[in-house]
């Protein structure tokens, strides 16, 4: 879900504005992982089968929904609002990071493969082509960047970034 009207907050949709500093999305499952999900509802319904088809077909289905509705509900979320950065249940505030870079393509299969760096901090997901990589500048902190999938890796970007010069100005 991206940085919308619609998903803003009531305050902000109802005056119909998005404060510029605030990114949402979902890492939800792509179709082809949903559609793989489904196929558990035929393979649950075939154990079922030799005992009653009509339970067979009710347990398939529901098995269906069950494991889609688990797929969407457990999906990520990236945010950038009020001063932090948060992916999934992790968060750091955006002064301890540096200036965040956004990949597409080959970039960002290496990114996510060959130039992975294991001390950085990882949400990766399947079927989501773009990355942005964060470093931190955090001196304490043995992590040394967050790699994030985004479907939109130039606006997570650009949020973070809007984010960093909106608390920066802030303590001037």
């Amino acid at each position: 879900m991206q940085n919308t009207a619609r998903n803003a907050g009531p305050a902000e949709a109802a005056a119909g504005r998005v404060p510029a500093d605030r990114y949402r999305e979902r890492l939800g499952p792509s179709l082809w992982v949903l559609v793989a999900a489904a196929l558990a509802g035929p393979m649950a319904a075939l154990v079922f089968t030799p005992i009653d088809t009509t339970v067979a077909l009710v347990i398939g289905a529901a098995v269906s929904v069950l494991v889609i509705a688990l797929l969407i509900l457990a999906a990520p979320t990236v945010r950038v609002e009020r001063g932090e950065l948060r992916a999934g249940r992790a968060h750091i505030g955006v002064e301890f990071l540096g200036d965040p870079e956004a990949h597409l393509g080959d970039d960002a299969r290496h990114q996510r493969g060959a130039g992975l760096d294991p001390r950085a901090w990882h949400l990766i997901r399947g079927g989501i082509d773009g990355v942005v990589v964060i470093p931190v500048v955090d001196a304490d902190d043995p992590t040394t960047a967050w790699v994030i999938s985004s479907r939109t890796p130039d606006r997570l970007a650009a949020a973070v970034r809007r984010a960093q010069v909106k608390r920066s100005t802030q303590r001037r």
